[in-house]
């Protein structure tokens, strides 16, 4: 990928997440409330929509910027050609490790946010302190496997990136589908970044953690929040891939 294209990518990625993040966090909110094991009123109801937004404001921008350079750039090494075996299997590779990359920013940040979501009355700032003093570093990478599988799940189920129309369509149409399908991870990955440190969550075991819902909840609990999970990822997918597409054209 020539510098050109690199930071094209980087920019217009950039501006998609930031977009997609900070317009659709009310409803990231509500589905986090919903997923909280203390129950959605208690968990701050409607009340402070907005809490933790600073962590994302911050993360976006660089969380979706390394997605997408590394998706280029991983692309572009790989054979696609105009079969249409290979190109979906370099999508799924390029987008695989994408999300790896993206992760490492991604997850210390949605750890920040979720708590804050949950803690309405508790800055963004004292949470970030008082995860690291009492869990350290490792405790903003809480729920790293869960988030990972997660996104590569949501990911491989995109199809490819096509002109900005095409992408913002066939973006809305899968990222909804796929948000429904992987919500039992998203539920998994929210009570392992919410779970109290010493408790059998915060060990981040995804099975054991799907395995507690199961039992507590049941299938209402493997799916809670999956309304204004499946709205926020639809729109995302319209705007995200849309902007994203149309951003790199204007700046190519």
């Amino acid at each position: 990928m020539e510098p050109r294209e690199s930071w094209a990518a980087l920019a217009a990625g950039g501006i998609a997440g930031v977009c997609v993040d900070l317009i659709l966090f009310p409803l990231d909110t509500v589905k986090t409330r919903l997923q909280s094991p203390q129950g959605f009123r208690k968990a701050g109801g409607f009340r402070g929509i907005y809490a933790g937004v600073p962590s994302t404001a911050i993360g976006s921008f660089p969380n979706a910027a390394a997605f997408f350079i590394t998706y280029e750039n991983v692309k572009s090494v790989l054979p696609h050609g105009s079969s249409s075996y290979l190109s979906p299997a370099t999508h799924m590779v390029a987008a695989s490790l994408g999300e790896v990359v993206a992760c490492l920013i991604r997850v210390p940040s949605e750890v920040v946010k979720q708590r804050a979501q949950v803690s309405p009355s508790s800055s963004t700032l004292r949470i970030l302190s008082h995860t690291l003093y009492h869990e350290g570093i490792q405790g903003l990478y809480r729920g790293y496997k869960s988030t990972v599988l997660r996104e590569e799940l949501w990911s491989w189920k995109q199809g490819h990136v096509v002109d900005s129309w095409q992408s913002a369509v066939c973006g809305a149409f899968a990222g909804g589908f796929a948000a429904a399908v992987t919500t039992p991870l998203d539920v998994a990955k929210t009570r392992i970044m919410l779970a109290k440190a010493g408790s059998s969550n915060a060990s981040g075991n995804v099975l054991a953690a799907l395995g507690g819902i199961w039992r507590t909840q049941g299938l209402s609990g493997l799916f809670a929040g999956v309304v204004p999970r499946m709205a926020a990822i639809s729109l995302g997918g319209f705007i995200f891939l849309g902007t994203y597409e149309k951003t790199r054209q204007l700046l190519l």
